[in-house]
């Protein structure tokens, strides 16, 4: 079974700062739940290709996201050079500074991904102080909308305590997506504690995608723990609509493609989840066919 990551981080080593570094209060939670600081200091570019190795991934999509405090072009650069050093392992999503919010440098920087190969740019409002569909942003989503770029957005929970989680409900995504009825727009970690009002948001736009990066299989397939509708929906009519991604290295693939595997969904739904989907989304079907 073919397998597209369709998250992984760039490695803290390729950054302009390559140790990562964040305000406590932003930090706190997220090192206690995920060990996120350890996680990304120790994750390294090589580290990353042998586990895809390991697990027979054929290719992982790359984010040059950004909570604050880097440079855009910095990271996309970055990431151009590691997608060009192993393009038949490698796409990349960029990123656009959100601080301070200049809408025109923002639709510039979209315009700039494009033109660098990048298939698409990553964005976390909330880390911002910025809802989901902040008028600073439409110039954003206006530019990747023309030039067919996905637009992936964090949703849901952060453990940072500095953000409110109220800027990335689902209402908010739905109205970016009636705005921009064409623009792909992916849910990253697919939007818990609001998991039902996301699956309704994908189910009413063709265009919206979850992706579980970062996220424990195992939970998400046991009922009870919010995610009851997504998991049913996603080998029913949300089966063209889901992402596999691991937010490496957040979360090892080998832990979470097995928690998958072992979850009960049907093998045309893994299918789906695991590569189908994101060959379709990134436009990878004729890379997979050269690799088989």
């Amino acid at each position: 079974m073919r397998i597209i990551d369709a998250r992984v981080r760039l490695p803290q080593h390729l950054r302009e700062t390559a140790t990562y570094n964040a305000p406590f209060r932003q930090t706190e939670q997220y090192d206690r739940v995920l060990g996120l600081t350890g996680k990304m200091n120790e994750g390294t570019l090589p580290g990353l290709l042998a586990a895809m190795d390991a697990e027979g991934i054929d290719r992982a999509v790359m984010h040059a996201e950004s909570e604050g405090g880097e440079s855009a072009e910095a990271l996309n650069e970055a990431l151009v050079k590691v997608v060009a050093e192993h393009p038949g392992r490698f796409s990349g999503i960029g990123t656009v500074d959100l601080y301070p919010p200049r809408p025109t440098r923002a639709a510039r920087q979209v315009a700039a991904a494009a033109a660098q190969g990048l298939l698409g740019v990553a964005v976390q409002p909330a880390f911002f102080g910025l809802d989901i569909d902040d008028r600073a942003l439409y110039p954003m989503y206006s530019r990747a909308e023309e030039l067919g770029l996905v637009v992936a957005v964090h949703t849901g929970i952060t453990y940072s305590r500095m953000h409110p989680i109220r800027h990335e409900r689902p209402e908010l995504l739905d109205q970016v997506a009636c705005d921009f009825p064409d623009l792909r727009l992916i849910a990253c970690h697919a939007g818990w504690p609001w998991a039902t009002e996301f699956c309704a948001v994908a189910r009413r736009h063709p265009t919206v995608y979850l992706e579980f990066g970062g996220l424990a299989p195992k939970y998400v397939s046991r009922p009870g723990t919010g995610w009851d509708t997504v998991f049913g929906m996603m080998s029913t009519v949300l089966r063209g609509q889901v992402l596999y991604g691991s937010d490496w290295p957040v979360m090892e693939p080998s832990r979470a493609l097995a928690e998958w595997r072992e979850s009960g969904l049907p093998e045309p739904a893994l299918e789906a989840l695991f590569a189908d989907n994101a060959a379709r989304l990134f436009g990878l079907e004729r890379s997979l066919c050269e690799r088989s």
